[in-house]
């Protein structure tokens, strides 16, 4: 399967192909500030199934830390994904690829929520342990 999107402004297109390789929110401090919001929904992807199609020179990226490369429109500031080279993974924005169907798995991160979300989904005080955190689970 076979998603588009753009930036804000629609200088920027992207396809994704295939399925994520996980759905979710992250709750951390950057991930809010970046996303502007209490919480961040996650779609990750390998990086060969994120293709820009169009206005790659409008592309900027922003690397707070060397596990994060935000990327987003020169012309209208819009959030389009993020590389995390450590993981071998892109996180596209989900608002940014309205077609795909959202369906969270995990929050990570919670330990830093400012936004309680009681949905039964795990709840993992920072990453998975496969991604170098702890891997612990906070109770709702």
């Amino acid at each position: 399967m076979n998603h588009t999107g753009n930036c804000f402004c629609g200088a920027v297109e992207l396809k994704v192909s295939g399925e994520p390789e996980a759905m979710g929110y992250c709750h951390c401090r950057s991930c809010r500030s970046w996303s502007g919001g209490p919480v961040n929904a996650f779609s990750l992807w390998r990086p060969e199934a994120v293709e820009v199609t169009k206005g790659a020179d409008h592309i900027a990226t922003f690397e707070k830390t060397a596990m994060s490369q935000r990327k987003y429109c020169t012309k209208c500031g819009g959030h389009l994904m993020t590389n995390h080279p450590t993981l071998g993974l892109v996180d596209v924005f989900t608002a940014t690829i309205p077609t795909l169907k959202f369906s969270p798995g995990v929050h990570v991160n919670y330990s830093e929520a400012v936004l309680q979300i009681r949905d039964g989904l795990p709840k993992l005080k920072d990453f998975p342990a496969e991604f170098g955190g702890s891997g612990e689970m906070i109770a709702e």
